[in-house]
């Protein structure tokens, strides 16, 4: 089976910290949606006709699309793939967008998961961070979804601000957990190059938030959500037992995927492709038959060096069955070589021929999975 994700590249705002392809200007997004459509039509062969298993609309902010927009969309797959009955269809949204008129629209589309990104329910942090909402309108935007039927429900919460204490962030963690959702993604503040935050950064305007404080910030995490019933499935995600994000996963897991709309990624199962990042490039290029698309071919240990770090993120791990399976036996022997070590430390467990992250190794899981990586 395969995954379909669109990227919306359409915000009301920026936010500071952003570094996805995002545009305010909302004129071309009619020219946008027949570009998505056609794309579909001409690259409906790229994931071999597998079943579609997820459906995910990203951004950007998928919840600036219309009722006709999507049904556009929707109509358009439905007439070139094979939609599994049970397929994860996902919406991305902002707290702001999601009011009761919206709501209903959206019950009338097969969207069955809402991913809303909250970031913080402290005013002040999303203040600093350009988000269009306060915590109260988070706190009421999760309740309408459930109000409306909507029970599997992801939120999005952002750690290591500037400014940010242990007791703001217990706060937030407790207030999300108060919402009672079957899944939260929550991921350290990271200072892009290119976005206002980056600048600020640069200037001193900004500081970054105290190392041994950010690593606190993680473990109280990992320690809370579990003890509310969360599963830590990949470092940056926690779900509900059998809730996890299964578009997300099979990126983890390395299933074929097609990615439409500007900047886009795709993975046909051997080689990784991404579309240009421009909404007129991109049109221009659709409307000519020919999408403008750049590809990386993936050798025998640039796919290696993906599987481990997709594999050591999760808590499914790598399968060393598989691994020698699809590379070779000498590869194997490579990742056991480097390992071992770790292993030895207590960061890594062998079980079952899966090598799987200890919760001491997931604070040094960069280190391990740089040292596992196969280097020329």
């Amino acid at each position: 089976m395969a995954g379909i994700y669109i990227h919306v590249p359409f915000c009301k705002t920026r936010c500071i910290y952003c570094d996805f392809y995002t545009r305010t200007d909302m004129s071309p997004k009619y020219n946008y949606v027949l570009a998505v459509c056609r794309e579909i039509e001409l690259r409906k062969d790229y994931i071999s006709n597998e079943v579609v298993k997820t459906i995910y609309f990203g951004g950007g902010t998928p919840s600036q699309l219309s009722y006709g927009d999507f049904q556009k969309i929707f109509d358009t797959i439905r007439a070139n793939f094979t939609v599994a009955p049970n397929a994860e269809i996902t919406m991305e949204a902002n707290p702001d967008d999601l009011d009761t008129k919206y709501l209903e629209m959206l019950r009338g589309l097969p969207f069955n998961r809402l991913s809303i990104g909250i970031q913080s329910f402290d005013d002040n942090e999303l203040k600093f961070l350009k988000r269009r909402h306060s915590a109260e309108r988070a706190i009421d935007a999760v309740s309408l979804c459930k109000s409306s039927g909507y029970n599997n429900i992801s939120i999005d919460l952002m750690y290591g601000l500037p400014n940010q204490t242990m007791d703001i962030w217990q706060r937030n963690l407790e207030q999300a957990i108060n919402l009672d959702v079957q899944h939260i993604s929550s991921y350290h503040l990271i200072y892009e190059q290119g976005t206002r935050l980056y600048r600020l950064f640069k200037l001193g305007d900004v500081k970054a938030v105290d190392e041994d404080l950010s690593v606190q910030m993680f473990s109280t995490m990992i320690d809370r959500l579990a003890a509310a019933g969360f599963e830590h499935y990949e470092i940056s995600n926690f779900a509900r037992i059998g809730l996890y994000s299964k578009h997300n996963s099979s990126y983890w897991l390395g299933d074929r995927y097609l990615g439409l709309g500007p900047a886009a990624h795709s993975f046909d199962g051997q080689n990784r492709a991404w579309n240009v990042a421009s909404i007129s490039k991109y049109v221009e290029g659709i409307g000519q038959g020919s999408p403008v698309i750049e590809v990386e071919y993936l050798d025998k240990h640039t796919s290696y060096n993906d599987f481990i770090l997709t594999g050591m993120r999760t808590m499914w791990g790598v399968n060393l069955t598989e691994l020698e399976s699809r590379f070779d036996t000498s590869m194997k022997n490579y990742c056991m070589k480097n390992v071992q070590r770790y292993i030895n430390q207590g960061f890594v467990v062998n079980e079952s021929n899966v090598l799987k992250l200890t919760r001491e190794g997931i604070f040094i899981s960069d280190g391990i999975m740089s040292d596992l990586m196969w280097v020329e």
